[in-house]
């Protein structure tokens, strides 16, 4: 039992990325999860932790033994909710990394009606268009507005999400007469970067049935999809920017959409998490939950 309990330290540690996160989990100093994982690490004979002044970072040891370590404490989690006869109800933290704009658009509305459904539930939600490393980070699930790659990640589309290319009635007065793709290398062009990668993401359209990316000359660069639409609502330029954030702006007429039948396919969005690992009750109520709100969210799957 004292090896589970330094082990249990260690993955607190790991998930928390330092001692103090660890020890209020744990309802423990800090310096005494950091004696457990010391003690550990002697019984081990490896390092499991690079350790500073300003922060605790896994080992490629460490790592391997972190993702272990989850999949192990996963089982348990699950184990103990069938026995009490309670795998049915939600229970427990529930770890999530999601974009920040479909995050608070649509995520978090659904997550809260679990939060007031489900006494026994908590969230950690990460915030973030950067993707993390689930198993590293020790995170339940992400969300993954994209295509995926073949991998050892489990994964459920929840949704999708369609690219929308407007701009303000005060710019098209001013530049009116767009009806084709070809014609928009005289315009202005808000263009967002991508956080991840660094790149400009570029224009996408489809015509004649074949999607097509186009590069214009942008006028303003930016990594918020939020400060995009404020941009175009300032008559910068156009932008082509998620359904979801470009919504509102339509219905009240303070954005225009323009080439609507050359619109690109959308893009799936799905809800991963490690697939080598019992899905708790938290995590399949979620992907549930939010695949009903992710339905109820496809601003606009039927033509304008």
């Amino acid at each position: 039992m004292q090896g589970f309990i330094h082990l249990l330290a260690f993955a607190c540690a790991a998930r928390h990325r330092g001692f103090a996160g660890a020890a209020r989990e744990l309802g423990v100093t800090p310096s005494t999860v950091a004696k457990r994982i010391v003690h550990l690490e002697q019984e081990l004979g490896i390092k499991l932790f690079h350790r500073t002044t300003r922060q605790v970072t896994l080992t490629s040891d460490g790592a391997a033994l972190f993702r272990r370590c989850e999949r192990i404490l996963a089982e348990l989690d699950e184990f103990a909710l069938q026995a009490a006869g309670a795998a049915g109800e939600p229970a427990g933290e529930l770890r999530i990394n999601i974009p920040i704009t479909y995050g608070k658009r649509v995520v978090l509305p659904a997550l809260s009606t679990l939060l007031r459904r489900y006494p026994g539930l908590t969230a950690d939600v990460r915030l973030s268009d950067m993707q993390c490393d689930l198993v590293r980070e020790g995170m339940d699930a992400a969300v993954r507005i994209m295509h995926l790659a073949d991998s050892s990640l489990a994964c459920r589309q929840v949704g999708q999400q369609h690219l929308v290319l407007c701009a303000s009635p005060d710019y098209l007065a001013r530049h009116p007469g767009i009806s084709h793709p070809s014609q928009l290398g005289a315009h202005s062009f808000i263009v967002f970067r991508n956080p991840t990668s660094g790149r400009e993401r570029p224009i996408q359209v489809q015509v004649d049935g074949a999607p097509g990316d186009l590069h214009p000359t942008r006028r303003l660069l930016l990594d918020d999809g939020e400060a995009m639409a404020q941009a175009a609502l300032d008559g910068v330029g156009l932008i082509q920017v998620p359904d979801y954030i470009a919504a509102d702006y339509l219905a009240t007429g303070a954005l225009q959409e323009v080439l609507q039948p050359f619109r690109p396919p959308p893009l799936p969005i799905h809800v991963i998490w490690p697939g080598n690992r019992l899905m708790p009750a938290r995590l399949r109520v979620f992907i549930d939950t939010l695949a009903g709100h992710g339905s109820r969210h496809d601003f606009l799957a039927r033509p304008a």
